[in-house]
């Protein structure tokens, strides 16, 4: 997974107009992210920002650590990426459904990652997130994204916006294509990073699993979509927007 870049190219749509994102308001957010220094860099983000009124109660670098994290602080707003180790962002919004659908206090979460391609998008939305900004965004717009979300706006980086559009809109959608969703979330991961192009050892690398196990999740995907080879998968993954 790639480090933020730092420089600003896209922000949420609907920017606060009031000059202070945060202020007279509090939140307490939960950070999600396997990369020590990304979740550094977004305290030193929301930290730029006076008077933001974000308060971080909690942090997570994979699955288990995060569902554990959030079931015990039970904040507002969770930033998840959507990419970790053991089994992405979908799962932990699968582990905290209860709290997601909390008629009174529930958690609400805020996919914040550096993928911009329509699955993962769409896989978080369907998951339960209210919102996805890529890692390219302002601290100024960040908080001012986990505060609509908190109040229970939907914030989504304006290009993404058009993906969740397409997708409750047309029967051809990605989260609609009934071979993709034979895959596990796994599978998907493998999937998006041998249509970049990943040798298997790279992806083991990304993923934190070893060669063998790629080499699995490819069979398996292979043989789910009954295509023969990685240059029919890629060309399969293109066609789709996954890549």
């Amino acid at each position: 997974m790639s480090e933020p870049t730092g420089t600003a190219t896209d922000g949420p749509t609907g920017e606060a107009a009031d000059g202070g994102a945060g202020a007279g308001r509090r939140v307490r957010i939960v950070l999600v992210d396997d990369h020590r220094m990304f979740r550094t860099g977004v305290r030193a983000e929301i930290g730029r920002t006076e008077s933001t009124g974000v308060e971080v109660v909690g942090e997570a670098a994979d699955v288990d650590q995060a569902v554990a994290v959030i079931q015990e602080t039970r904040p507002e707003v969770v930033l998840l990426d959507v990419h970790l180790p053991g089994g992405g962002g979908v799962t932990v919004l699968k582990r905290c459904a209860a709290l997601v659908s909390d008629p009174v206090n529930p958690v609400r979460f805020l996919a914040l990652s550096v993928s911009d391609a329509a699955e993962d998008v769409i896989g978080v939305i369907r998951g339960g997130a209210r919102g996805y900004v890529t890692k390219t965004i302002t601290g100024t717009d960040l908080v001012d994204s986990v505060f609509r979300v908190q109040e229970g706006d939907a914030v989504f980086s304006p290009r993404l916006a058009g993906f969740v559009l397409d997708a409750f809109s047309s029967s051809e959608a990605v989260p609609l294509d009934e071979d993709l969703d034979r895959l596990t979330q796994r599978e998907r991961e493998v999937l998006r990073l041998i249509a970049r192009g990943y040798s298997y050892k790279e992806i083991a690398k990304e993923l934190f699993i070893s060669v063998k196990t790629v080499e699995s999740h490819v069979s398996a995907v292979l043989r789910k979509l009954q295509l023969s080879n990685r240059h029919e998968l890629t060309r399969w993954a293109t066609a789709r927007r996954l890549v």
